[in-house]
């Protein structure tokens, strides 16, 4: 059984988080409940059960330097914000700490030994995504679906 998790409601909140924990994740799903049954995701290409929960880190790179931790953030989410929409109700967004166990075949991190911390309210990706619109050049959402 999973403890009740606490909402975070603002970027600001999740941007805290970043700042004071490391191996921080985001996965979008239908929740730690269903996730860890389990802890594993699946390929949706070739059906393969993959080794962790596919998830999307939200540790700052270096590269990023003295940018804003909010706007990283804002970013990580605003890139896969299509996904409630393509894998249908109740799939959000939660916060886990976990230990990567290699990579999917999107290149995203495959996650064990998972923590779940928090749900990300919807107004954080609203938020999230205002934030991501007002910055220079085109910016869009992660989408694998469209056609070049």
């Amino acid at each position: 059984m999973i403890t009740a998790l606490t909402t975070l409601h603002t970027l600001d909140e999740v941007a805290e988080r970043v700042r004071r924990q490391d191996r921080l994740y985001v996965r979008w799903s239908l929740g730690p409940e269903t996730d860890l049954r389990d802890t594993s995701s699946r390929d949706e290409l070739t059906g393969v059960s993959l080794p962790g929960l596919s998830a999307n880190s939200l540790d700052v790179e270096p590269w990023w330097r003295d940018r804003p931790v909010r706007i990283w953030v804002a970013r990580r989410l605003y890139d896969y914000c299509h996904l409630p929409r393509r894998r249908g109700g109740g799939v959000r967004p939660w916060l886990l700490r976990g230990r990567e166990n290699g990579r999917g075949p999107d290149n995203e991190p495959l996650v064990t030994h998972v923590e779940p911390l928090a749900w990300v309210a919807d107004a954080v990706i609203g938020e999230a995504t205002r934030v991501i619109e007002e910055q220079p050049g085109p910016w869009g959402p992660v989408e694998r679906n469209q056609q070049p």
